[in-house]
């Protein structure tokens, strides 16, 4: 198997006497969608905010395609390719969804007017590639839209900058058993495009339908990595609880 994408070696975090994550090392390749999962308290966010750099790690080694690098600040995880997509999805539901897709990155038309074509245009083309079919126009209203419509433009305003690696923090929450296939469906095009992709959830039955791995936290320790092909839901589940744990063997790559 090829390099990974990001590879982070014995990530700490504290947060005054509380050691939110210790010893963590995590792994994701491209063509890969990895599942991070554990109760609540496990440490998930906190990975994944260090991996965003809204709140970096302590200590650690963090590797990104082959390189060490410092993730001290979000434009810092973003100019690297990296994409996050946190549960509230941040939308303006005031404005379009060609609005909120280039919010705070909008085409300029002679360096002054708002390139509304260049955007309308390219709003299809994306939504299009990764075969959105439940948007009637890209002119909609953001706070019309389904718990899926807007998981979908979350998801689909991630890929402007072509990431490398997709971070979703639990896509399909709230969702009815429709919208949650047409997010479900989406995971797996960015798997399709060679992205990396971590999802964070609850719903194991999401995370098999989609994942490759399964990483479990518990209690800020990285304690067990299943190929989500021939894990069952029971060792899972086991390992969540930290009721059955398997015995370790190095790093979970």
């Amino acid at each position: 198997m090829s390099a990974p994408v990001l590879d982070m070696k014995g990530i700490q975090k504290r947060f005054g006497a509380v050691h939110a994550l210790t010893d963590v090392d995590f792994s994701v390749h491209g063509g890969e969608v990895v599942g991070l999962v554990g109760d609540n308290g496990a440490g998930k966010s906190t990975l994944i905010k260090a991996i965003s750099g809204a709140q970096p790690a302590d200590e650690g080694t963090i590797t990104f395609e082959g390189q060490e690098v410092t993730i001290n600040r979000p434009a810092v995880s973003a100019g690297l390719g990296i994409a996050t997509v946190y549960q509230d999805l941040a939308l303006c539901d005031n404005l379009d969804v060609v609005g909120n897709l280039f919010l705070g990155q909008e085409p300029l038309n002679s360096g002054v007017a708002l390139d509304e074509v260049a955007m309308e245009r390219r709003a299809v083309e994306l939504l299009q590639e990764m075969q959105v079919r439940t948007l009637r126009s890209v002119r909609t209203l953001v706070s019309s839209l389904s718990g899926g419509q807007r998981q979908s433009v979350a998801i689909a305003r991630s890929l402007l900058g072509n990431p490398k690696l997709v971070l979703l923090d639990e896509p399909t929450a709230a969702l009815g058993v429709a919208q949650t296939q047409q997010v479900l469906d989406l995971i797996l095009r960015l798997k399709e495009r060679n992205l990396a992709v971590v999802v964070i959830s609850h719903n194991l039955a999401d995370v098999f339908a989609v994942c490759d791995r399964i990483v479990v936290l518990f209690l800020g320790r990285a304690v067990a990595s299943f190929d989500a092909k021939t894990a069952t839901r029971e060792e899972v589940v086991g390992a969540i609880t930290g009721l059955s744990l398997p015995a370790q063997d190095g790093a979970l790559t």
